[in-house]
């Protein structure tokens, strides 16, 4: 049997794979660590320092403040899921929270414009003040 070499243009393929994936773990990994907002199909989302009662709070606080009048509030899970719902103008405005661990609270913002229409930017806006919020 006679041993096949490798082209240095497939070993080139090889390494630029496997440089891309760590990349991709990488982004994955910062992800997961609550690095930053990320905008969604409907909005923004994060992974915010403070516990859900501590994150219920600033979100309450930051729609407050923007007046965003609340139509509905509830909670789930024993209290490890909360939902804000409110209309300001047009929009259609939810703040969803999830109790990640006993520090860490994911929540997700939409701002609903119609039917078929999300205003994300004005979601990641309201997202960025409840993670600034003190």
């Amino acid at each position: 049997m006679t041993g096949k070499l490798i082209s240095p243009a497939k070993w080139l393929l090889v390494l630029t794979l496997a440089l891309s994936t760590a990349g991709c773990m990488a982004a994955a990994a910062a992800a997961g660590a609550g690095a930053g907002i990320y905008l969604t199909s409907r909005g923004a989302e994060s992974i915010v320092e403070g516990s859900i009662d501590d994150v219920s709070a600033r979100a309450r606080s930051v729609l407050n403040e923007e007046g965003i009048a609340l139509d509905e509030s509830t909670r789930a899970d024993g209290g490890d899921e909360r939902e804000f719902k409110g209309k300001k103008g047009d929009l259609d405005v939810t703040v969803d929270l999830r109790r990640e661990s006993s520090t860490t609270t994911r929540v997700e913002v939409a701002a609903r414009e119609n039917v078929a229409e999300w205003d994300k930017e004005y979601a990641q806006q309201l997202l960025s003040r409840i993670v600034e919020k003190d």
